[in-house]
């Protein structure tokens, strides 16, 4: 015998707080609140074809491909049909907001950051002495052995080692400052001296630097970053008087 449990707005707020989800959702409701607040002072429109545009990506991102299943879409988070409108009124006017906002700052922070959004194909070897990496370094150089046969003897990664130390493209942020900052001056192909880091000794084979253009995606990312930077600065501009109860005890 199937059994009925009745929850009630009071029992989700409950559940809410006891998963310790406030935070989070007062971030939510904040980012609506400003977002609605600057577009507003900014007087910037919605059209039809918007909004039609919008809610056809959340159905083909949720897989809605049906009414039968948007509606069961709806049921399950507990959305109207007016619910639904405002997600996706609110995901134009959001978009809208940081285009507004940072379209033409796009630009000049790309060429400013550019170096960040490059990408580099690079072998590695780590070694744990440093006489050693300098000694094979100038035998590699000197053609006496090749970085291949280096890899296959003192990587000890298995994967790593049957691709010979290849570590496709990688970017900026994913190498130790005193890594990047020789990789990226490096003319390719060279070898790099050996680096010492607190990790080991690096040898580096750079085999190309691959230069960014500001394509459309890019361009959609950047604006994206700098509109999560701007939300960020004004939540913490703003004083939350919450009313959601006491977690004072008597």
């Amino acid at each position: 015998m199937s059994q009925t449990i009745t929850i009630t707005n009071e029992d989700i707020l409950s559940q809410v707080k006891l998963s310790c989800q406030i935070p989070e959702l007062v971030e939510g409701i904040l980012t609506r609140k400003i977002v609605e607040n600057a577009a507003s002072e900014a007087n910037l429109k919605v059209e039809t074809e918007e909004l039609q545009k919008v809610a056809d990506q959340i159905r083909l991102i949720n897989k809605l491909n049906s009414a039968d299943d948007t509606w069961a879409w709806l049921e399950k988070h507990n959305l109207s049909i007016d619910d639904y409108e405002e997600i996706v009124h609110n995901t134009v006017i959001s978009s809208k907001l940081a285009t507004h906002l940072f379209a033409d700052k796009v630009e000049p922070y790309f060429l400013e950051h550019q170096l960040d959004y490059a990408g580099v194909v690079i072998y590695e070897i780590f070694l744990d002495d440093e006489d050693l990496a300098i000694e094979l370094f100038y035998a590699i150089k000197e053609g006496e052995i090749s970085f291949y046969d280096v890899a296959h003897k003192y990587i000890q990664d298995t994967e790593l080692r049957r691709k010979g130390g290849y570590r496709g493209i990688v970017h900026r942020h994913d190498l130790k400052p005193e890594i990047s900052a020789a990789v990226f001056a490096a003319k390719p192909p060279q070898l790099l001296k050996p680096i010492v880091t607190s990790l080991g000794v690096h040898l580096i084979l750079v085999e190309e630097i691959i230069q960014v253009e500001l394509d459309n995606v890019l361009y959609q990312k950047i604006v994206s970053n700098l509109f999560s930077e701007w939300l960020k600065k004004q939540i913490a501009k703003v004083d939350v008087l919450k009313q959601l109860g006491s977690n004072s005890k008597a």
